[in-house]
């Protein structure tokens, strides 16, 4: 069994504890806030067994095997490197750093220390992606030619941390990483190109980015994200023979259909997924930590994953000073 500990009370933990109590070889043992009234409630509404003051007294706690990490972007880094100094296994969410060089500092100390580490993209561990790869890289459209991708959801005025730089904010750092991750996976490695354009919020983040990355392979890529449109994911993967298009690629539900369209016909692809999502994440952690399987999401991919990133929003803030 992993005994697991939770480090903060965020939004998402309603998606990650039920699912943390399906996957049959994890144990939710204890959340953490530096706040005694949050940790108090948090494990009270979700019948938590143990409230803990402080992150780093959660990560001394001797019955603790591995910790999620929620917390805003900017404590992503200082947190995982904490809990890898104390012998803990790390579940972080995306995006794990905002830096390629931090990436090298998590897995270095993760190899010394001997624990596992992993970023926590949801939609990797799904059925759905799995095919999807599958299709593509068995000719479906014959040779990949172009991808299509956006995250977009509408969120109102400040204050939201999503907004605040000096929390990792933005777009391109919250929901943009998702269709770029999709494109490398589809591509396979990283792009040669990086091209961003942004729009800026009066905080200084970007609320609406667009992006274009070129593969080496002849591949191109358009991801777009923002803050300003109502919620929606798509994904459409163009080729030489056909196309692909992909329902709810970051979010799959308990059963999707591909469109998959050759020469002017239109093949349905159903596929059926996980009917509590997060489940296949955590189980595929447990797999790495207690059967010494391969991460899914590699820390060598996440610092592909953050070099692209930083390549894109580097453009963005070039453009718009070129414009100044």
């Amino acid at each position: 069994m992993i005994r697991w500990g939770i480090l903060g009370t965020a939004r998402i933990n309603r998606r990650v504890i039920p699912a943390m109590r399906l996957a049959k070889r994890s144990e939710l043992v204890a959340v953490a806030s530096r706040d005694r009234a949050k940790a108090e409630a948090h494990a009270r509404e979700w019948s938590i067994p143990r409230a803990v003051v402080g992150y780093q007294t959660l990560l001394d706690s001797p019955d603790i095997d591995a910790v999620y990490i929620p917390l805003p972007n900017t404590d992503h880094v200082p947190w995982t490197l904490a809990a890898i100094a104390a012998g803990k296994h790390v579940l972080c969410e995306k995006p794990l750093a905002l830096d390629p060089a931090d990436i090298d500092r998590i897995a270095s100390a993760a190899t010394a220390a001997k624990v596992v580490v992993e970023e926590g993209f949801m939609y990797r561990h799904e059925p759905m992606t799995a095919t999807v790869v599958s299709l593509l890289h068995g000719g479906a459209v014959g040779a990949v030619r172009a991808v299509v991708s956006g995250f977009t959801f509408a969120i109102g005025p400040p204050p939201n941390t999503r907004f605040e730089p000096s929390l990792g904010g933005g777009a391109l750092w919250d929901v943009g990483c998702y269709p770029v991750t999709y494109a490398q996976l589809i591509a396979g490695h990283e792009p040669t190109m990086a091209a961003g354009h942004a729009l800026w919020h009066e905080s200084g983040v970007d609320e609406e980015f667009t992006g274009l990355l070129r593969f080496d392979s002849g591949i191109t890529a358009n991801v777009y994200a923002g803050f300003r449109a109502a919620y929606r994911t798509w994904l459409e993967v163009l080729g030489s023979d056909g196309a692909l298009t992909v329902p709810n690629p970051f979010r799959p539900g308990p059963v999707e259909t591909l469109a998959l369209e050759r020469h002017g016909v239109v093949e349905r692809v159903h596929v059926t997924g996980s009917s509590d999502i997060f489940v296949r994440e955590i189980e595929d952690f447990e797999a790495s930590v207690l059967d010494g399987a391969p991460a899914v999401v590699s820390l060598a991919e996440s610092r592909r994953t953050a070099v692209t990133l930083a390549a894109l929003h580097a453009s963005a803030r070039e453009h718009s000073q070129s414009r100044a």
